[in-house]
């Protein structure tokens, strides 16, 4: 999406409330927010513990809301990007919800990792709170999880999800949002056992300074202001507001103190909607606060659904002040080929051949620039299976790349990698492949396209000698005439028989001959 002078939106699917932001972009990759809303919607609203489902009427919440929120940003002529977290991720029926939100909405939400989510708000905490300078240790305490993580200029040194949120916590300890000193106890018990490794890793490698976001942690500075200064903000940011622990305190005090929702209310500069479960966000706060042995946070009014802009900016610019995205993502699948033992160098080969191709047969594919991302880190990771078994080391490497944590893609984005390089080999798509069957059909088509093209460049350099060196292809009216360079010293007779094997994908998804002219 390219991004010039125009305005662009992110919403934020929550677990305890979803949040709009529509942003007029700027040509220097910075913006101007000209539009926001908050709903609170409680996706994970029937659940006790582990977010299993979102129940029809949190979806009809979901749905209706979001309707909204494009017509909203359609009204600003702005394209719109929705990114879900905790509640959706866990959600045993996330597909249903997706595909009903993009049949109603026409909006396609991204579902990423509790990992992706630290590094997204990261970016949206360096526009908003001057610490680009600074090992920062960021706390995004959300409804259904809680993200740490610690980063200097940019660049991410650790990262840690955990499920404790102020929404999954009040559900679990609180029965009707009343306390007990007995379920406040239990409380404290639950988040010390969830929080203590990350905290001792995190001062293992040391931070600066903490800062703060999202609900409980704004809801915090807005309670502290109201009791201690008598001051109640009409507008909905504290943006690099300082609290100390002292003043947490002293609310969280008052907060644990009153047992009942209608008692909690009127706690000065409290939001009503956030006062059934403010308690267990004040427990899983304070928790932190001993655990990580901080003495005072900032406070960053920008999290996730501006970190989502910034995401969404570096794809069309280049900000020499911020992290490149492009990087980010590459960096990170070379992280992953690194860390595993196979042929690195043959999948190296491949990667290069297959994005030589991909170029060379976009007005046959027609498709965009990310996909030839998708391809290239697809050709690097399609053997890292070799590393548990040679026989299906396709559907290891499919089962390996789904299930890490790449940096900077979502959901989608990492299954048609991961499918990708599951399909380079043996068997082709089928709709019969239940978790194939899965996807969208956008997805599939995608993975048909880029599966094709991946194993017939695989299939060239079957003896992994690079003995193909360069790779010409020409789209003509019945065929696709594939030119090959090849190395003077070796003549490819494996690598010929192999593609004659292998071509049968690519002649079904094009629909054209493939031939092969060695030069």
């Amino acid at each position: 999406m390219r991004v010039e002078k125009r305005n662009i939106a992110a919403v934020d699917v929550g677990t305890n409330s979803f949040h709009l932001i529509v942003v007029k972009a700027k040509e220097n990759g910075n913006f101007e927010i000209i539009d926001r809303e908050r709903e609170v919607i409680r996706l994970s609203e029937g659940n006790t513990d582990d977010i299993k489902r979102i129940h029809p009427k949190a979806i009809e919440r979901a749905v209706k809301t979001l309707k909204r929120f494009k017509g909203i940003a359609d009204s600003h002529k702005a394209p719109l990007r929705a990114v879900a977290t905790s509640a959706v991720r866990e959600a045993f029926n996330k597909n249903e919800f997706i595909k009903r939100v993009f049949d109603e909405t026409g909006i396609e939400i991204e579902v990423i990792s509790g990992y992706e989510e630290a590094r997204l708000v990261y970016l949206g905490i360096l526009k908003a709170v001057p610490v680009f300078n600074k090992k920062v240790l960021m706390i995004d305490l959300g409804g259904g999880s809680t993200e740490f993580l610690i980063g200097e200029k940019g660049k991410t040194l650790y990262t840690m999800s955990l499920k404790l949120g102020a929404v999954r916590l009040a559900q679990k300890f609180f029965t009707d949002f009343k306390l007990s000193k007995n379920s406040i106890n239990e409380c404290h018990k639950w988040v010390q056992g969830e929080i203590c490794n990350a905290a001792e890793a995190a001062k293992r490698i040391g931070f600066d300074l903490s800062v703060g976001c999202s609900g409980t942690i704004m809801a915090s500075g807005f309670m502290i202001e109201a009791m201690l200064k008598g001051k109640t903000f009409q507008n909905n940011l504290l943006n690099n507001y300082e609290f100390t622990r002292k003043d947490f305190n002293l609310i969280r005090n008052e907060v644990l103190k009153r047992k009942t929702v209608e008692k909690r209310k009127k706690i000065p500069g409290i939001d009503d909607k956030r006062a059934d479960i403010i308690p267990a966000g004040i427990i899983i706060l304070d928790e932190i606060f001993k655990a990580f042995e901080l003495e005072k946070m900032t406070i960053s009014g920008y999290a996730l659904r501006e970190g989502i802009i910034v995401d969404s900016l570096q794809k069309a610019h280049s900000d020499d002040s911020k992290p490149n995205l492009a990087d980010i993502r590459m960096e990170s699948v070379k992280n992953l080929a690194e860390s595993f033992h196979y042929d690195l160098e043959h999948c190296r080969h491949i990667s290069a051949l297959a994005v030589q191709v991909f170029d060379q047969l976009q007005p046959l594919h027609k498709l965009d620039g990310q996909c030839r991302e998708y391809i290239e880190a697809a050709a690097l990771l399609h053997d890292i299976g070799y590393h548990i078994s040679h026989t299906n080391h396709h559907h290891h490497s499919y089962y390996i790349i789904k299930n890490s944590e790449l940096l900077g893609f979502n959901e989608t984005e990492i299954n048609i990698i991961a499918y990708t390089a599951r399909y380079h080999r043996k068997s082709h798509p089928k709709l019969s492949h239940d978790d194939f069957s899965a996807l969208t059909e956008k997805t599939r088509h995608i993975v048909k396209k880029l599966s094709a093209i991946l194993r017939v460049v695989d299939a060239l350099d079957r003896t992994h000698s690079k003995t193909i060196e360069k790779i010409r292809a020409e789209v003509k009216k019945e065929s696709v005439v594939l030119k090959l360079r090849v190395n003077k010293d070796r003549y490819p007779e494996i690598e010929l028989w192999n593609f004659e094997r292998r071509k049968a994908l690519f002649e079904e998804v094009f629909g054209k001959k493939v031939t092969l002219i060695l030069e």
